[in-house]
Order: C-alpha cells, then sequence, then structure tokens
C-alpha cells in the first residue's frame, strides 16, 4: 500500500508521520524503516525503529534513491512499513518524478507487502492527478 500526505511547509506533516511510526512500531510484526533528510528528528522516533538519514548517502536523484530503498529490501525480508518524510528532500528532485518513482514502490509494495507511508511538501494542484488516490 502507498499513503502520501501533502501540504505546505509548516503544516504538520512530519509531527504527523512521527506519531504513526511511533505508534505502528508498538505493534509491528516486522521491521519499520524511517527515512528522513538528515537527523533533525532521530531523537524524537522509537529506537525499536530502523532510522535513515540520507545526508550520509550519495543519493541525488530518482532512481538512486530507488535502487537504495531495494537494497534495503533486499536486504531485510522482514520489513513491513517504510515511512519517508520529506520525499521531495530525501531525493533531490521535484513533483514531476514522482508518479514514475510511485509506480515502481507500488509493485515492490505487492510482491514484498510493504506499505510505503511518505510525505510531501506540496499543494495538491501541484500533485500529479495519477497520484491522488494515495492521499491520505
Amino acid at each position: 500500500m502507498i499513503s502520501l500526505l501533502i501540504g505546505s511547509k509548516g503544516t504538520g506533516k512530519t509531527k504527523k508521520i512521527i506519531g504513526l511510526a511511533n505508534e505502528e512500531v508498538k505493534s509491528a510484526k516486522g521491521n519499520i524503516i524511517f527515512v528522513d533528510d538528515d537527523k533533525r528528528h532521530m531523537y524524537d522516533l522509537k529506537h525499536d525503529l530502523r532510522f535513515i538519514s540520507m545526508d550520509e548517502y550519495p543519493i541525488y536523484n530518482v532512481d538512486e534513491f530507488f535502487g537504495f530503498l531495494c537494497g534495503i529490501i533486499s536486504n531485510d525480508y522482514d520489513i513491513n512499513k517504510i515511512y519517508i518524510d520529506g520525499l521531495l528532500k530525501v531525493m533531490k528532485t521535484d513533483c514531476n518524478e514522482l508518479p514514475s518513482l510511485v509506480s515502481k514502490l507500488e509493485k515492490i509494495s505487492t510482491k514484498y507487502e510493504i506499505d510505503f507511508f511518505m510525505t510531501i511538501s506540496c499543494i495538491k494542484n501541484q500533485l500529479h492527478e495519477d497520484l491522488h488516490k494515495y492521499l491520505v
């Protein structure tokens, strides 16, 4: 399952995704990954989550980021949720490249039974129409 939480900067998306991840880890049957663009919120998360700060890796585009996620998944077959805060910032891109990434993530989600929950700083009319079905 793919879920997208969108909104302009400062609307509480990060606070919400952190809350969801922390709540999920209490009853998770598998591993949960939390990906962020930097370490700012690392201590807001429960220690049972696997935190990944993208500022430690030389990832510069959508394809590299997708490959990075595939590498994480291939290393741990017990992952059942991946939270990504600030999707556009973690892979340094804009809204135009999201439909192809989300399409690939949907295939991975189905094949490996992994849910993706991502935040994006944009408003609904900036988001490609194909992605509206994933909005929460």
